[in-house]
């Protein structure tokens, strides 16, 4: 995938050196009122999950880690700060809770429950090390113009696993080819991966199922073995085999199909990213909705904007299709895969698809030298850091702004 700023040269560098290098802020959609039964408690964290804190907390206060609301995922190997909210328990009793890497910064009162998606944005503040204080202007530019046209919103190469091949199996799937998505899934072995499993993997390239299964480590890829028992009771027979798959699973392959296609139509789209075409399908940051565009010039504006964006499809039965180029451009991409909507209407699955911006925005950003390059920067909940980081280290060019170019990544 390409970079928007391939004309402004990266800064290369190391990120996330240590944690205290990449620190997360949570700007929360509204502050606690200060009455209700819902105890709002922001907390700074350091190499720790949110999963990980919500599960320290619940545990010390010997409650379910369901009655504790949060906003957001935040990552581990950071310092981030964060609200969270527990349900009906004493503020007393929280302030005498002392856990490891996990410090209570203020205690309040409100009437709801936190959920995914409380949250205006988050505050990023970043060290790059490994690089002079001359890259300064560099960065200083690229965040100028990110600012300005918006990130792109590509999916991270973390969508693929990592045996880079998860939008594969999403094909297989929703084209219902169980022989080739169990070659995919079990077979084929890659050089990164440990010595027993790429055996295990050649054996069922050569069809010995049972040999493969008792040569599989027990307590390594369990959902591969897992499908590698069920075709051995099967005995070898495919047919009808990924009905053992788990929904869960089924929806992690697809929606890296998915992810592909967007990031494919929106490398497309990278050159013309902040204009709107007739009959694209624009999304409305401040709620979601999404329309097709029938008068250019009187959405334009709200597109500068940064009101709406042009969008890209996660596909599925009902998506909402764009008309002209727009619309001819995401037909290409179902033809190419020999696809129709009517391909991601699969038993048990809800893929209706939807709309996702070809870009989002930036804001606030800054840029400074302390101990190695700082940057700060807001971005809206659901984006990442390090997709901004990408354009900015551009880490996979060694000289030349125009090599082919590695995709953005998962903090």
């Amino acid at each position: 995938m390409p970079y928007l700023t391939t004309n402004l040269p990266g800064i290369g560098g190391q990120l996330k050196a240590n944690p205290e290098d990449f620190r997360v802020e949570e700007i929360p959609l509204y502050l606690p009122s200060g009455e209700g039964q819902h105890i709002y408690v922001e907390i700074e964290k350091r190499r720790l999950s949110t999963f990980d804190a919500i599960r320290q907390l619940a545990q010390a206060l010997k409650i379910s880690p369901n009655l504790i609301g949060y906003a957001g995922m935040k990552d581990s190997y950071a310092i981030t700060r964060q609200t969270l909210s527990i349900d009906n328990i004493a503020p007393e009793t929280l302030e005498q809770i002392n856990l490891p890497n996990v410090k209570i910064l203020s205690i309040n009162r409100h009437r709801n429950k936190l959920k995914i998606g409380h949250l205006k944005a988050n505050r990023f503040i970043l060290r790059v090390c490994e690089v002079e204080e001359t890259v300064l202007p560099q960065a200083e530019a690229i965040l100028t113009t990110l600012a300005a046209q918006g990130v792109p919103n590509f999916f991270g190469e973390q969508r693929f696993g990592n045996r880079g091949n998860t939008h594969r199996l999403g094909h297989l799937l929703v084209r219902h080819n169980e022989a080739e998505f169990i070659s995919e899934y079990l077979g084929r072995p890659q050089p990164h991966e440990f010595p027993d499993v790429q055996a295990a993997r050649q054996l069922v390239d050569e069809g010995q199922w049972e040999a493969a299964l008792a040569k599989w480590p027990q307590n390594l890829l369990t959902d591969e073995r897992r499908m590698l028992a069920s075709i051995v009771k099967a005995q070898g027979q495919l047919e009808g085999i990924t009905q053992w798959l788990s929904s869960k699973l089924k929806m992690f392959f697809i929606s890296a199909f998915q992810s592909q296609l967007f990031n494919e139509l929106l490398t497309q789209r990278l050159a013309t990213l902040t204009t709107l075409e007739w009959g694209d399908v624009a999304y409305i940051h401040r709620n979601g909705a999404a329309f097709v565009v029938e008068d250019v010039a009187t959405e334009q504006p709200r597109a500068d904007a940064f009101e709406i964006s042009p969008s890209g499809p996660l596909f599925g039965t009902k998506t909402l299709m764009p008309q002209g180029e727009p619309g001819q451009r995401e037909q290409a991409m179902l033809d190419q895969h020999d696809l129709t909507l009517e391909h991601f209407k699969l038993p048990g699955l809800k893929l209706r698809g939807e709309r996702r911006p070809y870009r989002f925005p930036l804001t606030d950003p800054k840029v400074w030298w302390d101990d190695g390059l700082m940057l700060s920067f807001e971005l809206p909940p659901g984006t990442y850091a390090t997709t901004v980081m990408a354009e900015v280290m551009k880490p996979s060019l060694a000289s030349s702004p125009t090599d082919s170019l590695p995709s953005t990544a998962h903090p």
